[in-house]
């Protein structure tokens, strides 16, 4: 299915805690996304990877994602192999994005750098003729490169290139993030609040999200922000229309 947006996360959640707000924007505007996992979070500290698939499929359907798809690779050892490559590429291939978001270009977790890389490269690749891949049907696919890769701003703070405006989408945003209650909000009492703490499971962590969206926003105006990196600076072609 062709998407606008591919929104790329090595976790389940990575997404919607870094930029969901911005597909919400786009959506809103008339624009399609889908959404692509590549691994099911299972070293994760609470729940099971069976638990944070059906969360993730919760959350893309608040979201109004076209799709979402899980690639299976290992939480915490992905690396950039030719059969990790193939995999994304056709991923890739199959929805034909205009752009492409992925993990930050550095963060605490190591897997959020490493899928960076190893996503900007599969978004290369994926424009050569000659690496072949094929859809599910078995069907050879042609090649296709995106437009743009925007790496999204994680838990690590970095300077931002250029910020979205999700001000409207902020509420949207958390009740997608809610969705993973196996991750998140032990203040609600839900089901897996007696699970071992983390530094993302208290309100603390939402209320440093919400923060952190304010910040991002202020500069440029705006209530709340989401904010990315890019490996190219972007092109301009009419100055008024930045803000």
């Amino acid at each position: 299915m062709k998407v606008n947006i591919l929104a790329i996360g090595v976790h389940p959640d990575d997404i919607e805690l870094s930029c969901s707000g911005t597909l919400l924007r786009h959506a809103a505007l008339g624009h399609t996304f889908g959404l692509l996992d590549l691994t099911r979070g299972e070293l994760g500290s609470r729940g099971t990877a069976e638990i944070r698939t059906r969360e993730a499929y919760a959350a893309a359907e608040k979201l109004g994602a076209k799709f979402r798809e899980n690639l299976d690779l290992p939480d915490g050892f992905i690396t950039g192999d030719k059969q990790t490559q193939l995999k994304i590429i056709s991923a890739i291939r199959d929805c034909q994005p205009d752009i492409v978001l992925a993990n930050a270009l550095g963060d605490r977790h190591p897997d959020h750098g490493r899928s960076a890389e190893i996503v900007a490269n599969a978004c290369y690749l994926s424009g050569l003729k000659r690496i072949e891949t094929y859809n599910l049907e078995g069907e050879e696919q042609e090649e296709w490169r995106p437009r743009a890769i925007y790496h999204y701003i994680q838990d690590r703070n970095r300077q931002p290139d250029f910020v979205v405006d999700i001000s409207p989408y902020v509420k949207q945003k958390f009740e997608a993030i809610a969705c993973y209650a196996s991750q998140f909000n032990d203040h609600v009492n839900n089901e897996y609040a007696t699970e071992v703490a983390t530094p993302i499971s208290g309100k603390d962590f939402m209320d440093f999200l919400a923060a952190k969206g304010r910040y991002f926003g202020r500069e440029a105006g705006y209530e709340y922000a989401e904010a990315f990196n890019v490996r190219r600076y972007p092109g301009v072609k009419d100055l008024l229309d930045l803000e």
